[in-house]
């Protein structure tokens, strides 16, 4: 019988999203290619990797592959996430924007989607998203696209 053992090492959803942005920089990759080449959009790619959503075991492997991540990666990108964020108001000034923009027209997308849909929310589960640039002479454009699944609330 032995003394001692040996603590098998875990990876945390921190570890892996460490591994990957290592990766992707020493790689010069983008999420645009990371994202064609595993076969989903870039927004969600992106998400995944920064462990807001859980990996189809597939798109694991293929991304463990793509980028020489350890194999022990894959059973910790399929975890369902904890999601979990900073809830100060940020001051980077893209993400300061959109709280911004939630602050500003939040009641007004909330009043035309009862409007046009009833009481009820826009889904973030069954949800996708695109970003996308647009030409404008006046300066281009960041275009953004949400869509979400519409769940009236219950009455029992």
């Amino acid at each position: 019988m032995k003394d001692t053992f040996a603590l098998p090492v875990m990876l945390s959803k921190e570890d892996v999203t460490v591994m990957i942005l290592s990766a992707k920089k020493q790689g010069g990759l983008t999420w645009e290619g990371i994202a064609a080449d595993i076969g989903m959009s870039p927004v969600w790619t992106h998400s995944a990797c920064m462990g807001m959503n859980a990996f189809p075991k597939d798109k694991a492997e293929a991304l463990v592959a793509l980028l020489g991540l350890p194999q022990e990666a894959v059973s910790v990108m399929v975890e369902p996430p904890t999601k979990v964020w900073e809830q100060a108001v940020p001051t980077d000034p893209c993400i300061y924007r959109l709280y911004e923009i939630v602050g500003v027209y939040g009641p007004t997308i909330k009043a035309i989607i009862e409007e046009k849909f009833g009481v009820g929310i826009m889904s973030a589960i069954d949800f996708d998203m695109q970003i996308t640039r647009v030409e404008n002479p006046k300066g281009d454009r960041v275009k953004l696209e949400m869509s979400g699944k519409f769940l009236g609330y219950n009455s029992w």
